[in-house]
């Protein structure tokens, strides 16, 4: 499939039923939540779903599932995410076998590799398929941090072509833009800055509290990107509470608790995770729960007339 890195892209949550196998079910329920929002495509097995925790197998369930589910509506991207370089390299070639439409790729886990290890690693899974490539930027959380240099080497290859960029410094959006312009389309991976990154130019948002709310994310891009900024802000400043809930260690819980409240997933999560207790649950509950009695209306976000001299989505 011939896609364009733009849109929404929501990280999916794995669901997991009582007895710890993959629910199939309610995953379904919350990707056809998802389509029916108009999100512009799907990525699995990051962070947020818990791919640390997942056997190959069940990855390639999630993929071919998902494929079936979006009927080549939109693209489906899974997250490499591995130690060797070989692993990594298999684990890319068993996704585009089994129907992904492109690679979402971290650096190495759990060992800080240089610059030039790092750029390597990224180049020889890229090399191992056909797929487009989207490098995942995020020096906050893996200590490491593709630099403009870095990009600079990686982006030789026709494949390599998107960033999900993690760095939380918003000027890096322009910084990437200025160098490369559209030969890296720039996507914005932290919730509670994806407006400001939308309205710089950010080409996309691989977004987490999608997941449970798919449709207050989608209007936030389409109203930024049709020139709505005055709508997209009324939207955003109502989400940022949840949104926030994003950028903690135990985000997989709080975005499962989440999903509970809006009826489109489970509170499951897969051990070492476990669910939240005390006082930091019920402060979650909260956040939810306020935000849910306030819940905006949207206005017909689908159907925008883009504002002169505002490109459009």
């Amino acid at each position: 499939m011939k896609f364009e890195w733009k849109g929404v892209m929501p990280a999916i949550t794995t669901k997991f039923t009582d007895d710890d196998t993959l629910d199939m079910k309610m995953f379904a329920k919350n990707i056809n939540a998802q389509l029916d929002a108009g999100v512009h495509g799907i990525v699995l097995g990051g962070s947020l779903g818990e791919a640390s925790t997942l056997t190959s197998d069940e990855k390639v369930e999630l993929i071919k599932e998902t494929a079936r589910l979006v009927d080549k509506k939109i693209p489906v991207i899974m997250t490499v995410a591995e130690q060797a370089t070989t692993v990594a390299v298999s684990e890319a070639q068993k996704a585009q076998e089994s129907g992904a439409d492109g690679l979402m790729v971290l650096p190495p886990m759990r060992y800080r590799s240089t610059d030039h290890e790092t750029v390597e690693f990224f180049k020889e899974i890229a090399k191992s398929v056909d797929l487009p490539v989207m490098i995942y930027n995020n020096p906050v959380d893996y200590k490491i941090e593709v630099t403009g240099d870095m990009f600079e080497e990686l982006l030789k290859l026709d494949n390599v072509q998107a960033v999900k960029e993690s760095t939380r410094d918003v000027i890096n959006i322009g910084r990437l833009q200025n160098r490369f312009g559209h030969r890296l389309k720039v996507l914005t991976g932290v919730d509670p800055l994806a407006l400001e990154s939308l309205l710089l130019g950010a080409d996309g948002w691989v977004a987490g509290l999608v997941c449970a709310f798919p449709a207050e994310t989608v209007a936030i891009y389409e109203l930024a990107k049709a020139g709505y900024v005055k709508e997209a802000t009324a939207i955003y400043r109502w989400f940022l509470p949840l949104l926030e809930l994003d950028i903690v260690p135990q985000l997989v819980q709080n975005i499962k608790l989440a999903e509970v409240a809006t009826g489109i997933g489970t509170e499951n999560v897969r051990k070492p995770r476990m669910d939240l207790q005390g006082d930091e649950r019920e402060r979650v509950l909260k956040v939810i729960d306020d935000s849910l009695k306030t819940r905006p209306t949207l206005p017909d976000y689908k159907n925008l007339d883009p504002i002169r001299g505002t490109a459009s989505a």
